[in-house]
């Protein structure tokens, strides 16, 4: 970005903003996937630039025929997954793509427990091929139906449950990825192996448990859990698309900064 070139200038054209209409395929997801998914490529191809400002949501919403509130939430999802940047009274921008923070580094779980001097076990509870939904698509920057791997990991430090590993898979990036879970391989070793991990993303929250997360986890009515939404890549390519949930009372964040001041 040119210091000589105010973001609010670096505008999207209108012709661009007529391929992005173009981009929007006919398929049975949702219209505002549907508008996250063409703004993505958008941007995935080059088309969009880092620091070049998007469509206003009135300019959105006249050329692609769409309601006011399905631009406000595709573009408010796009913002918080890390695609674009609002700046209060500027305008929203096409953000830098994410490099991982060192204060939630991707680690090997079962590294982590042995460390601590204890025992880590686990038990697959999915290992499959998936036909990718629209926001999986999304997450993985691939098209909705292509294939791709799903796997449901329950680790156990000592016998007690404390991850629940959800994770999506580009099987360009890991073909074998289902056999070597299925050998009893972790994630982590297998990919760092075979798409070493160049970048990454992490989105924290609080959640409350479902029945199923509560039974797996071995958590009492109401006890609350920690969820990380993790995406990796390895060069430009997305490899894997995560969701991490903690028990909220056997887990905590630690992270280490140092002052440049």
């Amino acid at each position: 970005m040119s210091e000589s070139t105010p973001l609010s200038q670096q505008g999207v054209s209108q012709q661009r903003l007529s391929e992005l209409a173009a981009a929007i395929s006919d398929t049975p997801a949702p219209i505002y996937q549907r508008v996250k998914q063409a703004i993505v490529g958008q941007i995935r191809d080059g088309v969009w630039k880092p620091h070049q400002r998007v469509p206003s949501e009135s300019e959105l919403v006249n050329e692609l025929g769409v309601s006011r509130m399905t631009i406000n939430r595709a573009l408010r999802e796009l913002t918080n997954e890390g695609f674009l940047m609002r700046m209060q009274g500027v305008g929203t921008f096409v953000a830098e793509a994410k490099a991982y923070t060192p204060m939630l580094e991707v680690h090997n779980i079962a590294d982590e427990i042995a460390q601590r001097g204890h025992r880590h076990s686990s038990v697959v509870m999915a290992c499959e091929t998936r036909q990718a939904d629209a926001e999986q698509a999304l997450q993985l920057e691939i098209k909705p139906g292509e294939s791709l791997f799903y796997s449901q990991i329950v680790h156990f430090e000592n016998d007690v449950p404390v991850q629940i590993e959800d994770r999506y898979v580009n099987p360009q990036a890991a073909p074998d990825y289902l056999q070597n879970v299925m050998n009893n391989a972790t994630p982590y070793t297998y990919l760092m192996r075979i798409a070493p991990l160049t970048a990454g993303e992490h989105r924290v929250e609080a959640i409350s448990a479902s029945d199923t997360q509560r039974q797996l986890l071995q958590l009492k009515e109401h006890e609350p859990c920690l969820l990380i939404h993790r995406r990796t890549w390895s060069g430009n390519r997305v490899v894997t698309s995560a969701r991490l949930v903690y028990p909220g009372s056997r887990y905590q964040l630690f992270g280490r900064f140092t002052s440049h001041g």
